[in-house]
């Protein structure tokens, strides 16, 4: 499956929260083993991949449980670190367990969220603004470090904001290409041929060039490639050719609504604007 030539009906109603889930899930390969940190949208996207079209790949959860046969839908915050989605495990493991799995390079793709990235990939979760002093806290990072650090390839989600986007990350929760320069993550002591692959927002989707920068190289057909720049601090490299990203399809937002986030949890109304097919043109909706 591309991401630009999917079979199916297509959708004419859809919000943009489903729409970053889908292109992700679009990205799961047969036969393949996934990190997935946390829940959420990264773990919606990993389990629609497999009920769609690659139902022999694996996944390990961000806790450690290797290879669940998940009971849908899951329950109300209940999405990690429960017996739901849990279920059925090849093995219960920790935190620690996963790390040992991709550090022995068993992890061919990790899919993490990004509260902050920058133009080499370097993600931060923990604080905005000047660590110490003047800042607003976060999470942290929780085992996404590990991830970013030991995947072969890493798939990177986040919206589509310029305070998403910025030259440099305030704070480095998990390693993209550190400091841009040649083996800088080798010299950091982490795998050679690792790092950010994919970085996908509910409106473009971005790889990283030879110079371990970010590139856009395709867009929603509901935004111009300048309104997405538009939506960044860093402006990244553009494409010689920027495709055009292929809407949801009625199959996979019936499975996404109906036996994954049934509830909402990710998708839901306040989750993100809508977008409509209005003639022969996708538009978003106005907010309320």
């Amino acid at each position: 499956m591309t991401m630009l030539d999917v079979p199916g009906t297509k959708s004419t109603a859809f919000n943009e929260r489903e729409m970053q889930i889908i292109l992700v899930a679009r990205m799961i390969e047969d036969a393949r083993t996934y990190w997935v940190t946390g829940a959420g949208t990264p773990l919606y996207a990993m389990l629609l991949g497999k009920e769609i079209h690659s139902p022999n790949a694996q996944y390990i959860t961000e806790d450690g449980v290797i290879g669940p046969e998940p009971m849908l839908p899951f329950e109300p915050l209940m999405s990690m670190v429960a017996s739901r989605p849990g279920y059925r495990a090849l093995a219960w493991g920790t935190m620690n367990t996963a790390g040992d799995h991709a550090q022995l390079g068993y992890m061919d793709y990790g899919i993490l969220n990004a509260l902050q990235i920058d133009r080499y990939g370097n993600i931060n979760s923990t604080a905005i603004g000047t660590y110490g002093e003047e800042m607003r806290r976060f999470g942290g990072p929780g085992g996404a470090d590990t991830i970013s650090a030991c995947c072969w390839r890493l798939i990177i989600m986040t919206d589509q904001e310029k305070r998403k986007f910025v030259e440099r990350a305030d704070f480095i929760s998990s390693p993209g290409y550190l400091d841009g320069t040649p083996n800088a993550r080798e010299r950091a002591g982490l795998p050679r041929n690792t790092g950010p692959w994919r970085v996908v927002t509910p409106w473009a989707l971005y790889d990283y060039d030879d110079e371990r920068r970010l590139r856009l190289i395709a867009v929603a057909p509901f935004v111009t490639v300048d309104e997405v720049l538009e939506e960044c601090e860093y402006k990244p490299r553009v494409a010689e050719n920027v495709e055009t990203l292929a809407v949801p399809t009625d199959e996979e937002l019936d499975m996404l609504r109906s036996r994954l986030d049934v509830q909402g949890q990710s998708t839901g109304i306040g989750r993100s604007g809508w977008i409509v097919l209005d003639g022969e043109k996708y538009v978003r909706q106005a907010s309320d």
